[in-house]
C-alpha cells in the first residue's frame, strides 16, 4: 500500500447474506482508495447502497467478498481496540447517552486508550479538550446533551470522533437533521479537519451542492452498483452525474450544478441585461415554465434554460435595468411594452396569461405600471 493511502479496497462486494438464499448483492468489484487530508462525499441515489458501504468500511457488516485494508493491515486482522485507534465512525443514529454532559460524551472517544477502569489521564484529558476546540464546542462541554440542538449534538459526536486520533472518519449523512446554516458549518469544519489533522474524512450525503462546493473527491454510487471516482468537477464534466442520478423525468444541469424536470416549456423568453439580477430573472422564467435565451458576449443568442423548449422564435424580450430608485423589468411582447417593479409582478402578470395573447389578464394595478 502506498504510503498516501490510508484506507484502500480491492474487488470489494458489499450487500447482505440470506439464509438459505443467495446473497443480497448490492454493488461489486468496488475497488478505491482513501489520502491522508482529503475530504471525500459519497453520493448516490436512495437505495444505492451508501450506508451499507460505510458500515462494511467500518467493520460494522462484513463484505460479501473483497479486501480491505486500513493503514496497511487487513480489516479482518485489526482487534477491535487496534481498529478504533485507526479509525472511528458517526451514524445517522441518534444517540441516546441520558444525561451526559458533552464533555463525557467526547470523553467515550478515548476508550480506546483507557484501561480497564475508563479513567482519563492527564494527557486524554488534553486531547477531549483539544476535540471540543477543534470543533468550536467548547461551551457545550458543561451542557446535558438532551439539552442541545441536533446541530450542537453533531459537533460533540463529531468531536468523540476526532478523540479518537484516527486515521479515517466516516460520517453517515451526518448533516441530515440540521437547518441550511448547521449544514455549511459541519461542511466546512470537516474540511478543515481533514486539512489540518491529515486525516482521511469519509461521508455520505444527499446535500449535492454542499459536497460540489467541499469535497476534494466524489464516489457517486450507481443504483445498478457502479461507483465512479473523481474530482467534482471532473464527474459533472464527463457525465457521471447523468448517469447516477438523472430519471424519468429528471436531468442535471452541467452549467448550474442542479437537477430540473424535463418539461414542455409555455413559451420562450429572451432575456437582456447585466448582473446577478439577469441570472435570478432568469430562473424566475424558468420556475413559471419558459425557455429562456440570453444573449451571449459575442451577440450571439445562448440557451439560458435547461427546460426544453419548442421550436420556434422567442415570443417577447425581457430586460433587466438599473435605476434610480432600483430594477425594472420591462417586458416587451406583441408589440406592448410593460414595465414591472418586482420579479413577484412579473411572473404573476405571466402566470396569469398576459404572455401569448391566451387571455387579456387583469391584474392589480400595484403590481405593475403599464407605459
Amino acid at each position: 500500500m502506498s504510503e498516501e493511502t490510508v484506507l484502500r479496497t480491492r474487488d470489494l462486494s458489499i450487500g447482505y447474506r440470506r439464509t438459505r438464499r443467495a446473497p443480497a448483492v448490492i454493488a461489486s468489484d468496488l475497488s478505491f482508495s482513501l489520502r491522508p487530508g482529503e475530504l471525500v462525499c459519497l453520493l448516490g441515489p436512495n437505495g444505492a447502497g451508501k450506508s451499507t458501504l460505510m458500515r462494511t468500511l467500518a467493520r460494522l457488516q462484513p463484505p460479501l467478498s473483497g479486501q480491505i485494508w486500513l493503514d496497511e493491515r487487513l480489516l479482518d486482522d485489526l482487534r477491535p481496540g487496534q481498529l478504533a485507534r485507526r479509525l472511528s465512525i458517526v451514524l445517522t443514529d441518534r444517540v441516546d447517552v441520558g444525561a451526559m454532559s458533552g464533555y463525557g460524551l467526547v470523553s467515550l472517544g478515548r476508550h480506546p486508550y483507557t484501561g480497564w477502569t475508563g479513567t482519563l489521564e492527564e494527557q486524554d484529558q488534553q486531547i477531549v479538550q483539544w476535540a471540543l476546540q477543534a470543533v468550536r464546542a467548547t461551551d457545550l462541554a458543561d451542557r446535558l446533551t438532551v439539552e442541545m440542538s441536533d446541530g450542537e449534538r453533531q459537533k460533540v459526536l463529531i468531536a468523540r470522533a476526532l478523540a479518537q486520533q484516527p486515521r479515517v472518519m466516516l460520517l453517515d449523512e451526518p448533516t441530515a437533521f440540521l437547518d441550511l446554516p448547521r449544514r455549511v458549518e459541519v461542511m466546512d469544519l470537516l474540511r478543515q479537519l481533514a486539512s489540518e489533522n491529515r486525516q482521511a474524512i469519509l461521508l455520505s450525503t444527499h446535500d449535492l451542492d454542499l459536497a460540489l462546493r467541499n469535497a476534494d473527491r466524489l464516489w457517486l454510487l450507481s443504483a445498478d452498483g457502479e461507483l465512479f471516482d473523481g474530482a467534482p468537477e471532473d464527474l459533472i464534466l464527463n457525465g457521471a452525474f447523468e448517469r447516477v442520478f438523472s430519471a424519468e423525468g429528471v436531468t442535471f444541469d452541467r452549467e448550474r450544478g442542479s437537477f430540473h424536470t424535463r418539461q414542455e416549456a409555455c413559451g420562450r423568453l429572451r432575456l437582456e441585461g447585466d448582473g446577478v439580477a439577469v441570472f435570478w430573472t432568469g430562473r424566475a422564467l424558468e420556475r413559471i415554465g419558459y425557455a429562456v435565451e440570453k444573449e451571449g458576449e459575442n451577440g450571439d443568442s445562448a440557451s439560458y434554460a435547461t427546460i426544453l423548449p419548442p421550436q420556434k422564435s422567442a415570443i417577447g424580450t425581457v430586460s433587466v435595468r438599473m435605476q434610480d430608485d432600483g430594477l425594472i423589468y420591462n417586458l416587451e411582447m406583441e408589440g406592448r411594452e410593460d414595465a414591472f417593479a418586482t420579479l413577484s409582478a412579473l411572473t404573476t402578470y405571466l402566470r396569469r396569461g398576459g404572455a401569448g395573447g391566451e387571455t387579456d389578464a387583469q391584474i392589480d394595478e400595484d403590481l405593475y405600471a403599464r407605459r
